[in-house]
Parts: structure tokens; C-alpha cells; sequence
């Protein structure tokens, strides 16, 4: 049985927190409250963004009626989510979907990798965006990009620079005659399979709006 991850009404509630939350308005896509909602109800970021701009015009009655009761009452509005979170199974996730596969689409890219559990392939794809930005020679520890990057994602310089030495082995127009060898190195072949062969802006567009998710 796969879930259902169709809207439901009552995920205005949940929204509504968010907007909420200040600065007060639509949050970037991937602010990391929208992208923790996300993971809890299998909804992509980009489809709760959309839902938010509508929460913001109050494009119907219904949104109407919702931000009327709520939207000036913050502990009356928390006492719901709470309750819609007890009730749909929140924060016991294991036990409510026990027998339900849920099929995930984005949710894989912000989870730990299993060879690294410090990594994730939203972090690889940052990185990778860094990698066009570069040239090998700069791909050192002591590069300002690399070192703003570490600070950014919270990783040491040096396992940056280990990871862009693997997607030199992925490229293509470097030939490297050199093996690599590390766990590493299937995760970010698999990202550069999604984003080496497109226009680097692609992925530039891409990784700016991912770096939101780590300073929200």
C-alpha cells in the first residue's frame, strides 16, 4: 500500500505556523521549517511553496475562514497543530505508517548518505555547483570558496576538497587516468549523472536555493 500524500485541508494549520514564524511571510522553498514539513508529510517543497503564496492571498473562503480564527491567536494556533499532530501521527512516525510503504521522491536527497552519514546528496550538489565555480589547482583547503562552503554546510575544509577531487574522476574532460577509491565516490557519480552534463546555471540556480536550508 503506498501513502496517500494528497493536501489536506488541515495542513493549513501547519503552513500557517510557518508563515507565521518571522520575518512574516512566504518562506523560500527550501527554509528549512518547509522543507522539515516536507519530510513529515511526503509533499515536495516546491508544491507547500505554492501552497503558502495561496495561504498568503487568501485565495479562498476556506483560507479566508482559517487565517480569521487563527492567524492573531498564536497559542490558540499552536494548541491546533499540536492537536493535528497528535492525531495524524506526528512525531511517531514509525508506528503510524507500521505496514505502509511510503514511496520518497526528494525526501532521499535530504537524507544521510550510507557511506557518510555527515553528507547528504543536497550537500554533493552544493558542492558540485562549487566544483564548476573552480578550477583544480584552487580546489585547496586554503580557497575562501571552500572555506565559506565548510562554515556553510559545517564540514572541515579538507573533506571538501576530498569530495571535489572525486567529481574530477566523474569528469568527463579531465580524463583522469588516477583510481579513486572511496565510498564517496558512487553518491556524487550519481549527482553528476543528474547535473555534469547540463549548463552549469542549472545547478547554480539549483544550489542557491538548496543553501537556504542551512542558513534558516
Amino acid at each position: 500500500m503506498v501513502r496517500n500524500s494528497q493536501w489536506q485541508d488541515d495542513y493549513w494549520l501547519l503552513l500557517m505556523q510557518i508563515y507565521l514564524k518571522k520575518p512574516v511571510g512566504v518562506k523560500p522553498v527550501y527554509n528549512r521549517n518547509m522543507v522539515e514539513l516536507s519530510l513529515e508529510l511526503h509533499i515536495a517543497p516546491e508544491a507547500l511553496n505554492v501552497r503558502m503564496q495561496q495561504l498568503a492571498h487568501l485565495n479562498t473562503p476556506r483560507i479566508e475562514r482559517i487565517w480569521q480564527t487563527y492567524s492573531g491567536k498564536p497559542q490558540r494556533l499552536a494548541r491546533a497543530v499540536k492537536l493535528l499532530r497528535e492525531m495524524k501521527g506526528f512525531g511517531s512516525a514509525n508506528e503510524f505508517y507500521e505496514g505502509v510503504e511510503v514511496q520518497e521522491t526528494f525526501e532521499k536527497d535530504f537524507r544521510p548518505l550510507p557511506e557518510d552519514e555527515r553528507l547528504t546528496p543536497v550537500m554533493l550538489i552544493i558542492l558540485l555547483d562549487l566544483y564548476f565555480q573552480l578550477t583544480p589547482i584552487t580546489m585547496v583547503k586554503d580557497t575562501p570558496e571552500i572555506q565559506e562552503t565548510a562554515r556553510l554546510l559545517k564540514l572541515r575544509p579538507e573533506e571538501i576538497v576530498e569530495i571535489l577531487t572525486i567529481y574530477q574522476h566523474c569528469d568527463p574532460y579531465l580524463n583522469r587516468s588516477d583510481v579513486v577509491f572511496s565510498p564517496l565516490f558512487l553518491p556524487c557519480q550519481q549527482i553528476w549523472q543528474r547535473y555534469g552534463n547540463q549548463e552549469p546555471t542549472v545547478v547554480e540556480a539549483h544550489a542557491r536555493e538548496l543553501k537556504e536550508f542551512f542558513v534558516s
